[in-house]
C-alpha cells in the first residue's frame, strides 16, 4: 500500500514531512481529523528502524487523538507528530527551534505537546518559535510535564475498572503487573501504592527500575520476557503499544487489561478476544487522556483544580462506555470508538448543515 492510500484509508486530512539537514531534524506530522477543532497530540522522538515504521505510528497515533478528544468531550482535533532520531544523542535547541519553525508554518492547525522522550526542556526550545505548542513551563503560564495528570487518568480507570468487575472502586489489595515504569508508569505507581495495590513491575531502563526500587521498596520487579506471566487482578501496560497481540494474548492472566499505553491492541479483533476470556479491557485513549485534558486547557487559563476536576470524568465516561459495550454486546474497544464516532458525526452534521444554509441564503452568481 502507498503512502496516499494509507493515508486515504485511515481518513487522514494532512500529512507533513519536515526535514533539516543542518540540525539533522526528520519529522512527520499527521493531522487526522478537525472536525471538533485543531488538532492536538504530542510529539515523540523515537530511533525507528525505518522511515515507514515511522509513518506507520504517527498515522496509527493520529487517529487514535481523535478519537481520545471527541470520546474525551475535547473541542479539539487529533494529531500527533514524531521525530525519527536517538534522543540521547541527536536532541539540540537548533534542532527544536526548527522543528517548532516548521509547526509555525502550519498556520494553527497542529498544535504539539510532550510525548515519548520529549520533556519540558525540549518544549521550551519549540515554544521560542511558535505559540501552537502546550505543555510548557509553569513559571510560563502553562502546565508544565503532563505526566502526573495521564496517570491519575489512567487510574480513575482503573477505579471504574475495579467497581464493574468486583464492585468496588478502590485498587486496595489487588495486584498490578506494570508493564514500563517511565514518566507515566511511575506515577501511576505512586498512586496505586497509596491506595494499597500490590505492584510487580518490569521495564528495560535501568535508571527507572532503579527509581521503582528506591520510592517503592515493596514493589516487585521481574524480567520483562515474564511480565505478561503474572499473576495478578489487573494487566497494565506503560510502555509502547501493540502489547496485546497473538502471541501475548494467552499468556494474559488478569481480570482487567488497564494502562497507559497508546494503541495496546495490535488489532482490533484482540479486543472480541480479551471479552471471549472475560478480561474487562479499559479502553486506552480514553483514561489515558488526563494528558490531554491537562494541556487543553493552557489556552483558557490553567490551574491545577480545574485540570483534576476534568480528569475526575474519566471515572463515570469509563463506567458509560462499559455500559454501551454490554447493551450492545460490543467489545470494550468497539463500544468506545462508537461513542466518539457518534459525537464527530454529530458535529460534521451541524457543519454540513450550516454550510448548506449559509450557501442558500448567499447563492453564487449566475454564468449568465
Amino acid at each position: 500500500m502507498s503512502i496516499y492510500e494509507k493515508v486515504i484509508t485511515m481518513g487522514h486530512e494532512q500529512v507533513v514531512f519536515f526535514s533539516d539537514p543542518t540540525c539533522n531534524l526528520k519529522a512527520i506530522v499527521a493531522i487526522h481529523d478537525t472536525t471538533l477543532g485543531p488538532a492536538l497530540g504530542g510529539t515523540r522522538m523515537w530511533q525507528y528502524a525505518s522511515e515507514e515504521e515511522a509513518l506507520r505510528d504517527v498515522l496509527r497515533l493520529s487517529k487514535g487523538m481523535t478519537y481520545k478528544a471527541a470520546v474525551s468531550g475535547l473541542h479539539l482535533g487529533g494529531g500527533k507528530a514524531v521525530i525519527i532520531g536517538d534522543p540521547k544523542k541527536d536532541k539540540s535547541e537548533a534542532l527544536f527551534r526548527s522543528y517548532g519553525r516548521f509547526l509555525e508554518s502550519l498556520n494553527g492547525r497542529y498544535i504539539t505537546a510532550e510525548d515519548v522522550n520529549i520533556t519540558v526542556d525540549d518544549i521550551e526550545h519549540i515554544y521560542v518559535e511558535t505559540s501552537n505548542v502546550v505543555g510548557v513551563a509553569k513559571i510560563r503560564g502553562g502546565s508544565g510535564n503532563p505526566a502526573p495528570y495521564t496517570a491519575l487518568g489512567v487510574f480513575r480507570g482503573l477505579e471504574a475498572s475495579c467497581t464493574q468487575v468486583w464492585g468496588d472502586r478502590s485498587p486496595s489489595g489487588k495486584t498490578v503487573a506494570l508493564q514500563g515504569v517511565g514518566s507515566v508508569g511511575f506515577e501511576l505507581s505512586k498512586l496505586l501504592h497509596e491506595h494499597g495495590a500490590k505492584i510487580i513491575f518490569t521495564d528495560i531502563s535501568e535508571k527507572n527500575i532503579a527509581r521503582m526500587k528506591e520510592h517503592i521498596p515493596s514493589a516487585e520487579f521481574v524480567d520483562p520476557s515474564k511480565i505478561y506471566d503474572v499473576e495478578c487482578d489487573i494487566f497494565s501496560p506503560c510502555a509502547l503499544g501493540a502489547s496485546i497481540n497473538d502471541d501475548t494474548i494467552d499468556r494474559i492472566k488478569s481480570k482487567i487489561v488497564c494502562g497507559a499505553a497508546n494503541n495496546q491492541l495490535d488489532k482490533d479483533y484482540h479486543g472480541e478476544e480479551l471479552k471471549k476470556r472475560n478480561i474487562l479491557y479499559a479502553p486506552d485513549y480514553l483514561i489515558n487522556a488526563g494528558g490531554l485534558m491537562n494541556v487543553s486547557i493552557e489556552f483558557e487559563g490553567w490551574s491545577d483544580s480545574k485540570s483534576r476536576r476534568m480528569i475526575d470524568s474519566i471515572y463515570n465516561t469509563t463506567l458509560d462506555i462499559f455500559k454501551l459495550s454490554n447493551d450492545e454486546a460490543l467489545p470494550v474497544n468497539e463500544a468506545t470508538d462508537r461513542m466518539a464516532e457518534r459525537r464527530i458525526a454529530s458535529i460534521k452534521e451541524i457543519k454540513t448543515t450550516t454550510l448548506g444554509n449559509v450557501a442558500h441564503r448567499f447563492p453564487g452568481r449566475s454564468n449568465k
